[in-house]
């Protein structure tokens, strides 16, 4: 067994980064793109895996903002298998000395780059290709009762969005509330419930 490489963390606590080693020979790539021992190295703690995905994006698609309820919450790790994406871990929980920070990160499928975020953090990204693929690892199965957004434009948050890639939303993300009316309907999550996890 390797030796696990270190995670990282962002800007944001409660997020981590992950670089792992890519193998390369005659036949192709090997990576190990999340490791448990990795972050229990760094957290203390482990992912238990409830619900695997994959999604495939257009050039300009722009999914999220989105949360889930505290508790249970659910810790995401996540990484680009195909194309390329911005990948956007947003602060919104309430209470936080970090409220409304975020942290960008390209994610592609030649830097194996991983992104590993904690319970209560909300999740955004835009693929900059066509096809590009993120594939998810979720501590808890998909509950769209309890699944919230907000608006990935709100300038109250100020993700910097590439100016030359015309987002494409969906229906759901494009009538998402601003954070602003999101806090007025009660629904982000509390620091001291995520950090209490």
């Amino acid at each position: 067994m390797t030796t696990p490489p270190d995670l990282r963390p962002l800007a944001v606590p409660g997020a981590w980064k992950y670089e792992p080693v890519t193998h390369h020979d005659n036949r192709g790539s090997f990576t190990e793109w999340f490791r448990d021992d990795a972050l229990r190295a760094a957290t203390g703690r482990s992912l238990r895996l409830m619900q695997a995905n994959v999604s495939v994006s257009r050039r300009g698609a722009l999914r999220g903002i989105a949360f889930t309820d505290m508790p249970p919450g659910q810790t995401k790790g996540v990484t680009c298998v195909s194309g390329a994406v911005l990948d956007v871990v947003v602060d919104l929980r309430q209470g936080s000395p970090t409220f409304r920070t975020w942290h960008m990160e390209r994610l592609d499928e030649d830097n194996h780059t991983a992104l590993v975020l904690s319970e209560g953090l909300a999740h955004a990204f835009l693929s900059l290709e066509d096809g590009s693929a993120l594939v998810y690892l979720l501590s808890e199965g998909h509950d769209p009762a309890r699944e919230h957004c907000v608006h990935p434009l709100d300038p109250d948050i100020g993700i910097r969005w590439p100016a030359d890639i015309a987002p494409v939303l969906s229906a759901k993300d494009a009538a998402a509330p601003s954070l602003r009316q999101a806090m007025a309907a009660g629904v982000l999550p509390q620091y001291a419930a995520c950090t209490s996890v």
